[in-house]
C-alpha cells in the first residue's frame, strides 16, 4: 500500500522516517539505515540527510511504501 504523506517544506529521509513514528528520534536514522533496507526511487538509500523531492517513493522493507508530496506555500 502506498502511503501519500504531505509536508510544507523540504524533508530529508531522516525526517521523513521520524515523522512516519518509524524511528523516535532524528538521531536514530544513521542506525537504522544501517540496519534496514530503504528504497528511494527503486534504488537502495542509506543517507540520512538525502533530501526527498515531490513525488518521491520511499520503500521502507517490512513498513511500508510513502509517496512524498509538498503543499503549494512549502
Amino acid at each position: 500500500m502506498l502511503n501519500e504523506v504531505e509536508f510544507d517544506s523540504q524533508i530529508t529521509l531522516g525526517q521523513l522516517l521520524k515523522s512516519e513514528g518509524i524511528i523516535g528520534t532524528g538521531g536514530q536514522a544513521k542506525w537504522f539505515l544501517q540496519e534496514n533496507t530503504v528504497y528511494l526511487n527503486g534504488t537502495l538509500e542509506t543517507r540520512r540527510g538525502k533530501k526527498l523531492a515531490q513525488n518521491d517513493i520511499v520503500d521502507v522493507e517490512g513498513v511500508g511504501k510513502f509517496k512524498i508530496s509538498y503543499s503549494e506555500e512549502g
